[in-house]
């Protein structure tokens, strides 16, 4: 399993601005008990040849082992409008097959914290070919629906949304070269059907 999460790491796409791997966390037996071991690379982001030797340390199969590593998005400065790509937080989780009583066979081994999803669907159901909005009820919101009435402010945004979720689908391309993957599955609180509402996001032109 960890030659495996060693693969899986490599095929992230990491930040230029923040490369490697930033921390590793290991718990062991179930998630409310204390982390067996908590090491930050700040100092010196680490690789994931690194991080999986300190891993295999600690290698049981009742244990789970968490790096946080970033990757770049375009990401639009509420304040000044524009967009950037900066990096963002992942959270990359591997699950050994008797951690947390077995929640890896229904769970998955290999998880993934990509953030905000707004990152990946935009905000206040703008992008795609959803109709029906409600009125803001938030003052940033509303000011931020009146400048999305301008189309060419509207088309940056579809567009730099689209180039993150296409960076995400590349991605699990790659994983699915790396590694034997028999499902995988995309899954965020606010949508239903997040693969969905990423593919009518992409299928806009």
């Amino acid at each position: 399993m960890l030659d495996r999460f060693e693969r899986w790491l490599e095929s992230v796409p990491v930040s230029a601005e923040r490369p490697g791997v930033a921390s590793l966390v290991i718990r062991a037996v179930e998630p409310s008990e204390s982390p067996i071991l908590e090491h930050d690379f700040r100092e010196g982001a680490a690789d994931a040849a690194a991080v999986v030797a300190l891993g295999r340390e600690h290698r049981n199969a009742d244990c789970a082992y968490e790096v946080e590593a970033h990757w770049d998005l375009w990401q639009r400065d509420p304040g000044t409008g524009l967009w950037e790509r900066h990096p963002q937080r992942l959270l990359l989780i591997c699950h050994g097959e008797a951690y947390d009583n077995g929640a890896a066979a229904e769970s998955g081994h290999f998880l993934a914290d990509l953030g905000l999803e707004d990152l990946y669907t935009g905000h206040a159901g703008l992008l795609g070919t959803r109709t029906g909005r409600s009125d803001p009820t938030d003052p940033v919101e509303a000011e931020f629906l009146a400048r999305m009435a301008d189309e060419e402010l509207l088309r940056e945004y579809h567009d730099k949304t689209r180039q993150n979720i296409q960076q995400l689908m590349d991605w699990m391309r790659a994983v699915e070269q790396a590694l034997p993957v028999e499902r995988s599955v995309l899954w965020s609180e606010g949508e239903e059907n997040l693969e969905a509402r990423l593919d009518e996001i992409l299928a806009v032109h």
